[in-house]
């Protein structure tokens, strides 16, 4: 067992807080892709999709968090709060593809989302938020799971 530490609980609640939103909009979005309160969410107030690839992208992007982030994210915590090494190792691959789809993302929306918000906003409100979080569960995960002696 990995007792939970001050740092533990400060990364769930600081995970929980960051996927909250996004979690929303994506139930959203893989319920009613078209509608114009997701496209509102997904892109910007009034604002459509760009051609039927971006449509698509932000589609199979909602279905993926579905079924691969938000998921194992839950899981994970819970393991991480009740001090199982499998929680760490489930909040480590949720990081890792949070981290790689964050930073596709920072390339992809760069195009739709910078120009409308600016750089602050973009590389942490937007997309940075996920990628140092990312960073630091991952190296914490490492850490815990390396003091068991596995």
């Amino acid at each position: 067992m990995i007792e939970p530490t001050s740092i533990t609980w400060t990364l769930v609640i600081i995970g929980l807080v960051i996927y909250a939103p996004p979690l929303y909009i994506q139930i959203l979005a893989v319920r009613n892709p078209h509608s114009q309160k997701v496209k509102d969410l997904l892109i910007g107030k009034g604002e459509d999709y760009a051609d039927k690839t971006h449509f698509l992208f932000c589609h199979g992007t909602g279905w993926a968090d579905m079924i691969m982030q938000f998921p194992p994210l839950i899981v994970g915590s819970i393991g991480v709060i009740l001090g199982r090494p499998w929680g760490y190792l489930l909040w480590a691959a949720v990081a890792a593809i949070s981290l790689y789809i964050s930073i596709v993302l920072w390339f992809v929306d760069r195009e739709y989302v910078y120009p409308k918000c600016g750089p602050l906003a973009f590389y942490t409100y937007y997309w940075g938020l996920w990628v140092y979080w990312s960073i630091v569960v991952v190296a914490y995960s490492i850490i815990r799971v390396n003091e068991l002696g596995i």
